[in-house]
């Protein structure tokens, strides 16, 4: 797994467990843009299911809510991180020159 895809993991693990405690109908499923979907290659996370939604931009996903005893499901959109800029080999101290 690369970095991207673990925080990529971990941003969206959060936010279903951020859902979980504050609603009281769990999370049934995850939404992302089907290229998220398609690069990612993930089918489920923690069990929910994946679910492409072309109506959703790159770098976002929904946690989709079962809503109890509604027909229709809610969405809380999150914001993924998709990039991270890290230096590399770069020296604590100061530079010489």
């Amino acid at each position: 797994m690369s970095s991207s895809e673990a925080k990529n993991l971990e941003v969206i693990s959060r936010a279903i467990d951020q859902h979980n405690r504050s609603c009281e109908y769990p999370a049934v499923a995850v939404a992302m843009n089907p290229y998220e979907v398609e690069r990612l290659g993930w089918d489920t996370i923690r069990g929910l299911p994946i679910r492409p939604d072309p109506n959703l931009g790159t770098g976002c996903f929904n946690v989709v809510c079962g809503g109890g005893d509604s027909d229709e499901e809610l969405e809380q959109a999150v914001e993924v991180v998709s990039e991270e800029m890290v230096p590399v080999g770069v020296p604590d101290g100061p530079r010489g020159g």
